[in-house]
């Protein structure tokens, strides 16, 4: 069997997006190993990221916001969010990155929140389904 390399989602701040698509990847595919980060994370998640998923049964109040280290960019393979911030992508600084480009969650509305959730459920569950086929 292949070894998988770890699945590192990446943002800006690691405070919504890459935590959402951390905790959908730890619910569908708690096999795989899954970890998010930031270029610039913040102090703590979005209240409305931990609400949206709380509300689908999704717990991700023991994720915290981490800085994105060489190490991770060379463990992993690497999904950018999206860009909000040009200065402070991830994908500036990776290479050979999957970028879904997936809209910010930061000072949204919950239904906008909801939906971008939704969209990155299913852009993990498309992951899984390639990456189980790779196994």
């Amino acid at each position: 069997m292949k070894e998988l390399k770890k699945i590192l989602f990446v943002c800006v701040e690691n405070a919504g997006r890459s935590q959402i698509a951390e905790g959908f990847l730890r619910e569908f595919a708690p096999h795989i190993d899954v970890v998010s980060a930031g270029t610039e994370p913040k102090s703590q998640l979005n209240p409305i990221v931990v609400d949206v998923m709380k509300e689908i049964g999704i717990d991700i109040t023991k994720q915290k916001p981490k800085e994105l280290t060489k190490d991770m960019i060379a463990q992993s393979i690497i999904v950018n969010m999206g860009c909000m911030d040009r200065n402070s992508c991830p994908a500036l600084f990776v290479k050979d990155v999957i970028d879904w480009n997936i809209s910010d969650p930061k000072d949204k509305e919950i239904a906008q929140v909801r939906e971008i959730r939704d969209q990155i459920k299913n852009q993990v569950l498309k992951l899984v389904k390639k990456l189980e086929k790779q196994l």
